[in-house]
């Protein structure tokens, strides 16, 4: 009897684990630099809310195409050039001394992320069983939730010892050292490989002589599910990101916490994240997904508002950040996985690409509003209240789903679609 052969589907989830880790060091990490970056560049609160607005901007603005060119192209090529792009983006972060080429920079790095969460969630989807999904978006998601975790633990012995530019020349080189390995292993398609996905026991839908079918978009802009799940996207990221963005900056300017305690923060939410994505989301393959996030975004509503009421108790901040994270790692990937579960198969990547302004828009608007609250009251808390507001507005939004009806059997029994070879 041969000795049974690991599946490619797990070799896909380590590759893809690791373009998260790096990515969100990029991404999340830009709080945890964000002090320093103040004390020696001397930017305003308004102007760093707009060096992560370029990110966010350039984000946004190309994720529909890369949504689209993953479904069209696969996501092998669109996460290799993506993660060089990141790579040389975050790397010159590092060099700035002027508010404009922060935002250019960061800017490009923004870019590159668009190929490293609605392809890779899209990929890893592809390569597991429906009953599978949310453990394999679990485990995958843990990569985010360390990233930021490593980058409050490190960046103060950083600062120490070198200067807080380093803090993006080391997430730029593993970014660039990881585009070969991604060229060369990651595989689109289980069918491309003549597998099933990992967990399935029925026959493929899809094998490597067949064409995918591929859904018109205007198609998926008709369900109301669509704009509903992505207003509630957007009321989400507004509430997290105006917390998550500056919160360092105010445990150590406005609770007048330590650095190297203020830091440590992120190290509490990252890794109360992992906790997060390994527990929420595979629940949610059984609790189904709007359930999870209606309970989510409800205990959300209720840690951002009680970060009104904890004075400058810095063990309350430290319990609220660490409860709030729990739900804030498994956010993303359930938004994500809804669209593998409202609409078809071939159209993941197209739908949650789709997604992805919603999302953006909500970050953008917060570290503006946030920022300028700021700077203006000098204190964080009237920003915070909107916050509130707009979780509190996410959990009435998704309320408003429904269940996916038989509109896609039936318009694709009626037409004929158009295949990609």
């Amino acid at each position: 009897m041969g000795r049974r052969r690991l599946h490619w589907a797990w070799a896909i989830l380590g590759i893809c684990f690791v373009n998260l880790f790096i990515n969100y060091s990029v991404r999340l990490g830009y709080g945890v630099v964000l002090p320093e970056m103040i004390r020696t560049l001397g930017f305003s609160r308004a102007d760093t809310g707009w060096i992560y607005n370029s990110y966010l901007l350039t984000y946004i603005s190309v994720s529909p195409l890369t949504g689209y060119l993953t479904d069209l192209l696969g996501a092998r090529r669109v996460v290799t050039v993506c993660l060089a792009l990141l790579g040389c983006g975050a790397y010159l972060l590092g060099t700035v001394e002027h508010f404009w080429t922060a935002c250019l920079f960061f800017g490009l790095a923004g870019l590159g992320a668009t190929g490293l969460w609605v392809p890779i969630i899209t990929l890893v989807q592809r390569w597991f069983s429906y009953r599978r999904k949310g453990l394999a978006l679990g485990i995958l998601s843990t990569g985010y939730g360390l990233g930021f975790a490593v980058m409050g633990a490190v960046f103060p012995w950083v600062v120490e010892h070198f200067s807080w530019r380093y803090a993006w020349y080391l997430p730029g080189i593993l970014a660039l050292a990881m585009a070969a390995p991604n060229g060369l292993a990651l595989r689109s398609d289980p069918a491309d490989c003549g597998l099933k996905p990992w967990g399935q026991n029925e026959p493929s839908a899809a094998s490597p002589t067949r064409a995918r079918a591929q859904v018109p978009l205007r198609r998926i802009l008709r369900q109301p599910n669509f704009w509903i799940i992505g207003a509630s996207y957007f009321a989400l990221s507004y509430g997290l990101y105006g917390f998550t963005t500056f919160m360092v900056d105010y445990a150590h300017y406005q609770l007048n916490l330590p650095l190297e305690t203020a830091s440590r923060l992120a190290t509490v939410h990252g890794l109360f994240q992992v906790v997060g994505v390994l527990t929420v989301l595979p629940l949610s393959d059984y609790a189904g997904r709007k359930r999870t996030i209606l309970v989510s975004n409800t205990a959300i509503t209720a840690l951002v508002t009680g970060l009104l009421f904890i004075g400058e108790s810095w063990i309350l901040l430290y319990a609220i950040t660490a409860a709030m994270a729990v739900f804030y790692g498994a956010t993303f990937p359930i938004y994500g996985a809804c669209a593998g579960d409202y609409f078809p198969r071939e159209a993941m990547g197209t739908v949650a690409g789709a997604w992805t302004p919603f999302y953006g828009s909500g970050a953008i608007l917060t570290h503006w509003v946030t920022g300028k609250l700021r700077d203006v009251t000098g204190v964080y808390d009237q920003a915070f209240i909107i916050c509130a507001i707009m979780t509190a507005v996410s959990v009435v939004l998704m309320s408003r789903v429904r269940p996916k009806g038989n509109y896609w059997t039936d318009s694709q029994n009626r037409s004929t679609p158009s295949c990609r070879a």
